[in-house]
Parts: structure tokens; C-alpha cells; sequence
């Protein structure tokens, strides 16, 4: 299989990826409370770059929300669709992550973007786009507040104090373990801001980032290393499907 290419029609200049943003921003959900925490199925998404082989790997890691156990797992390799500019990461990941989860075995329920949804200049990141793309409930949940101000939360996990532009909430500064620095929390589509912090903390029983970034962030970076080692640096293949395999989709 060859690396996924870059979509026809992709935005090719600032001015067009922020007219893309205004057109879909739209479209975004924010009035449903997003699926049951602790039930179904939920995944994480993230990419990894090698900008001197101009290579993007993308994972995409669905656990048991229950149990937090690995259900399934896919990656995929693409080119890098979009020049860095910030504010409009989601073009040059959004290709290569949809690949990824086209290749999952099974629905991926809740999406977990590492980055942001509504906390975004547009109010139109990342977890927000992909949602609106794939008509799946996402939520962003970054490592950093990005250019948004916000008081420290309390020092106990679950305490948690608004994401600020301005005086408009955007997000929300969660802290995950006691006495550790927040994580940031802002909804991306079809999931209400109560709801993405309760999946969050149900993501976290043991680290400050959830479940979902770590396991996708690992395989995301093993599938960069795999295909850059590769011929003509990745190009042979594109992507790999892993499901557990007591897992049955059949009832999915």
C-alpha cells in the first residue's frame, strides 16, 4: 500500500484553511451531553511528525471504557498535508488521523483528541473538526492552555477552574492528580463541557493525561519510527490494524 496522500481540495494557504474553519464552525454540536461515562467504547487519537521525510503517523487506540483495556488500535501513515501554522494543526493531521480510524474494526464511541476543541482562536480546533468530519462525540484534552488565561484549580483531583478567553469560557483547567499541574479540557462536538470533564477524570485513575493519549501517542510514535525505516522512508505501507483478540465485534 502506498502513505495517504493529501485530500483533493485540501486548503493549500492560511486563507483557505480559515475559511474551511468558518464554513464548518457552524456545524459543530454543543447541546448534547455526549455518551454515558464508563459505558461503551472510547479512543484516543494522536500523530506523531518527521518533518525531514515530510511524514505523518496518526493513531488511533479504541479502550473498554470500563475497564480501560485495549479493544483495538490502528494507525496510519500519510504526507504532511499543511505547513505548521498555529491555529490550523488540524490540517495537517486531520488526513492521516481519519485514515486511522477508517481503519478500525469497531465504532470508536467517544473520540479523545490531545489538543482542543472549542479552546482554539476560532473556537475550532482540532477535536472539534474531526467531529464535525465524522459526526462522532469528541472532546480535546491538551497538555498546555494554549494563548487562554485561568485561575490554578484546586490542589485535589476533580477540582477544576474555567479556561478563559476573556470573560467567554472556552475550556476548563482540570486537575487529574492531586497536586499535579492541570490538564485542559475544551469540548469538541456532540459532548457538553460536564461530560468531558467526568470522561476525562474516568481516563485518568492513575496519570494526569488520559488513557487514550497515552496508549495513542506510544503507537503513533512506533508507527513514525516503523515507517521511516522503511523504503523510501515509509512508503510501502500505510497503515496497521490490531484488534485484542478476545474482543467481539460482532456485537458491536
Amino acid at each position: 500500500m502506498t502513505i495517504v496522500g493529501v485530500p483533493a481540495g485540501w486548503p493549500a494557504t492560511e486563507e483557505e484553511a480559515r475559511a474551511v474553519q468558518d464554513e464548518l464552525r457552524g456545524r459543530v454540536v454543543l447541546d448534547e451531553p455526549g455518551p454515558p461515562v464508563g459505558e461503551g467504547r472510547v479512543t484516543g487519537v494522536d500523530v506523531a511528525y518527521d518533518d525531514a521525510l515530510d511524514l505523518v503517523a496518526a493513531a488511533a487506540v479504541v479502550l473498554d471504557a470500563a475497564t480501560l483495556e485495549v479493544v483495538a488500535e490502528a494507525t496510519a501513515v500519510g504526507r504532511v498535508s499543511f505547513p505548521y501554522v498555529p491555529g490550523l494543526l488540524a490540517f495537517r493531521e486531520i488526513p492521516a488521523v481519519r485514515a486511522a480510524l477508517d481503519r478500525l474494526p469497531c465504532p470508536p464511541g467517544l473520540v479523545v483528541c490531545d489538543g482542543y476543541g472549542l479552546a482554539h482562536p476560532r473556537r475550532f480546533g482540532l477535536a472539534s473538526h474531526l467531529g464535525v468530519l465524522t459526526g462522532l462525540p469528541t472532546i480535546g484534552v491538551a497538555k498546555n492552555p494554549f494563548t487562554f488565561t485561568y485561575d490554578e484549580p484546586g490542589p485535589a483531583r476533580g477540582d477544576w477552574a474555567p479556561l478563559l478567553a476573556g470573560t467567554e469560557e472556552v475550556g476548563r483547567a482540570l486537575r487529574t492528580r492531586d497536586g499535579v499541574k492541570p490538564v485542559f479540557v475544551s469540548v469538541g462536538h456532540r459532548v457538553g463541557p460536564a461530560a468531558a470533564l467526568a470522561h476525562t477524570l474516568a481516563l485518568t485513575p492513575r496519570f494526569r493525561l488520559p488513557e487514550t493519549t497515552r496508549r495513542a501517542d506510544a503507537l503513533c510514535r512506533r508507527a513514525l519510527r516503523e515507517a521511516a525505516r522503511g523504503p523510501a522512508g515509509g512508503a510501502t505501507q500505510d497503515s496497521t490494524t490490531r484488534q485484542a483478540p478476545t474482543s467481539r465485534y460482532a456485537e458491536s
